[in-house]
């Protein structure tokens, strides 16, 4: 197999714009933030280094927000909100080396200058970076739209001179005020497509990630899926890690049971899309809400889709739900559309969830578990051969699921103690 080589700015397109699906009406607001902070990095003649970590912390800055009440922020606040979701995302940003610097960034966004006394945050010096975000979101979330954006760009500017530097750096009212009078900024702000050609922001520099590392940052991925919903804390990182040992055990070469971890961390990644109050209703959903709920797996590969690379992987993550009778979903595909890495995904999350404790009910023993399986593969939906695989090693792979719950659950904590009393 041809080794992975995937484009890192792909990945973080593909995260930022998952994010911004925990709130649509914010549109392509990772991207707007990242867009216009290299623009104001850009004007203040920045290293490229530094235009690079702003760019990345844009479009990742409010990973660590799980709800709409955690993205939104009261006009005219200037505090840090409890339980922080900037201190949340660099909590999950900084545990991969290569985006440790974003992390910082990331972690002080929401610190405005103050006259100066911004440059500390309770002790800890905050990076320039983290005001230039800050600047660059405040700048978004006051673009309501296409129409007269450029009327609507002179009053933001006026407005960032009239509060000065009680909320900002003065370079960055001097670089803003610069970059203000240019329209293609503007424009360029509220064009979807325009940001999706990235050829004149010098992101080239920005490096390809090999196997080893897609597995690192998919495991971002997993959490900022797992952690919106207190049922499903381990399920994306156990659902990988059967469906690894499940491609072990089946003669699956190393680098490949590495990409099915991968699509495990991924397959659940359209969740996000379908509301919060429907995945955890405690009693049984009605039709319209099931169809919600059948729409995570068109949006998950709707997301992967835009990752030169990752075709395969995205294949075996989206295609979780398809029965090899034809009777799945999204897509309806047919046993021979359905390959091999997807069925072991397939048993992998049908195990999981049928073990998980969920809203609507405990989860369920040994036997009724292997009933499920079984009934599944002899009505044409699940691969016999995996269910059996599966079976015969049940307590082995009932320990691997102990494991990754016991280390999902620290990692859980860790999480929402990173805000805490900010």
């Amino acid at each position: 197999m041809e080794k992975m080589k995937i484009k890192l700015h792909d990945m973080l397109l593909s995260l930022s714009s998952t994010v911004d699906i925990i709130t649509p009406e914010f549109g392509n607001h990772h991207q707007q933030v990242a867009r216009l902070a290299y623009r104001l990095a850009e004007q203040m003649e920045l290293p490229l280094q530094t235009k690079h970590i702003v760019f990345i912390a844009g479009m990742l800055h409010d990973i660590g927000a799980l709800s709409h009440e955690d993205r939104v922020i009261p006009a005219g606040k200037t505090q840090m909100p409890g339980n922080c979701h900037a201190f949340r995302g660099a909590q999950l940003l900084e545990g991969y080396p290569l985006l440790t610097p974003v992390a910082r960034a990331v972690r002080y966004h929401h610190v405005p200058w103050e006259n100066g006394e911004g440059k500390w945050f309770r002790g800890e010096r905050v990076p320039m970076e983290s005001q230039l975000l800050h600047m660059a979101e405040r700048v978004s979330m006051r673009i309501t739209g296409p129409d007269d954006v450029l009327m609507q760009g002179k009053t933001i500017v006026e407005g960032a001179q009239k509060v000065g530097e009680r909320r900002y750096m003065p370079e960055l009212i001097d670089a803003l005020t610069e970059i203000g009078k240019k329209e293609y900024v503007w424009f360029e702000l509220i064009n979807d497509g325009l940001f999706n050609n990235t050829d004149d922001i010098s992101i080239n520099g920005m490096r390809y990630l090999g196997l080893e590392e897609v597995v690192d940052l998919s495991k971002i991925f997993a959490r900022v899926i797992d952690f919106q919903n207190h049922f499903t804390v381990a399920h994306s990182v156990t659902v990988a890690a059967v469906a690894e040992k499940l491609g072990e055990l089946g003669g699956f070469p190393e680098d490949e049971c590495k990409m099915l971890r991968i699509a495990g961390y991924l397959h659940d990644l359209g969740k996000l899309a379908v509301k919060g109050s429907i995945l955890l209703k405690p009693g049984k959903l009605t039709s319209q809400e099931y169809d919600a709920v059948k729409s995570h797996a068109y949006y998950t590969y709707r997301l992967l889709s835009g990752i030169s690379g990752l075709e395969t992987i995205t294949k075996w993550a989206a295609f979780h739900h398809e029965n090899l009778n034809g009777t799945g979903y999204p897509f309806h595909l047919e046993a021979s559309g359905v390959p091999l890495g997807a069925r072991i995904m397939a048993v992998a999350d049908v195990f999981v969830a049928l073990t998980e404790d969920r809203s609507y009910r405990k989860g369920m023993g040994k036997r009724q578990v292997i009933e499920v399986l079984r009934s599944m593969e002899k009505n044409g939906e699940l691969d016999r051969e995996i269910v059996s695989c599966l079976v015969v090693n049940w307590d082995f792979f009932k320990e691997i699921c102990r494991e990754s719950q016991k280390s999902a659950l620290e990692e859980y904590r860790q999480f929402f103690d990173a805000g805490a009393g900010m």
